[in-house]
């Protein structure tokens, strides 16, 4: 049989479907908590990268604050990490941390890795969060839960800032909560005193409410 242009059936292959996956932040439990701003990613508004950024004001506040720790710290006893640092709580259990610190003795007996860090922080600092609680009917319940499950795995003091009411919330285990102003002098510690209101005038980045 002869083939001509009629008889050939020309199959025009589908491009394959890209599978967009949520970006996830923390994992608890076994089940992920996502990245603020996921849906516009699944929906294909924006790539993962435009929700897993921090803005201007958070990573001037992060940089202000490794580098008072740096200053404050002996560097032989104490290491300073950031950049969301993931802390594996146990088997599918892990938390972002925007800054903590270790015993630096502790830190090289586990090893640096390419793994998330199994060794509790003395202290963790952190800056807003960038967890989707959108399904939350009470939001704080995050902020609650996070905070007393490092405490829980050894953290000393966890310093929360919340940028846009310019608070801070201090926790340490065994003792009350305490939310104050940017202006509080907080201790830290190694008898360290932060004052962030102090380290943001110094910088120039704290100005007047509007």
């Amino acid at each position: 049989m002869a083939v001509t242009a009629q008889s050939v059936v020309q199959v025009q292959e589908k491009p394959a479907e890209v599978q967009v996956r949520a970006p996830v932040y923390e994992m608890v439990a076994g089940k992920p908590i996502y990245y603020r701003g996921y849906q516009k990613v699944l929906q294909g508004e924006l790539p993962p990268e435009a929700v897993m950024g921090s803005s201007k004001l958070q990573s001037k506040i992060v940089q202000i604050l490794v580098r008072f720790l740096l200053q404050m710290l002996d560097p032989q006893r104490f290491e300073v990490l950031s950049h969301e640092l993931g802390f594996l709580i146990k088997p599918g259990h892990w938390r972002a941390l925007d800054i903590a610190v270790f015993s630096r003795q502790a830190l090289e007996a586990e090893g640096y890795t390419d793994e998330y860090v199994r060794t509790p922080p003395l202290l963790v600092i952190e800056v807003d969060t960038k967890a989707d609680l959108s399904h939350l009917d009470e939001p704080m319940t995050y902020f609650i839960e996070k905070a007393q499950e490092l405490l829980d795995a050894g953290v000393q003091v966890l310093v929360w800032i919340f940028t846009k009411p310019r608070k801070v919330w201090v926790c340490r285990p065994g003792e009350p909560w305490l939310l104050m102003d940017w202006d509080a002098d907080i201790a830290l510690p190694e008898g360290i005193t932060l004052n962030l209101a102090r380290l943001l005038e110094a910088e120039g980045v704290l100005g007047r409410r509007a």
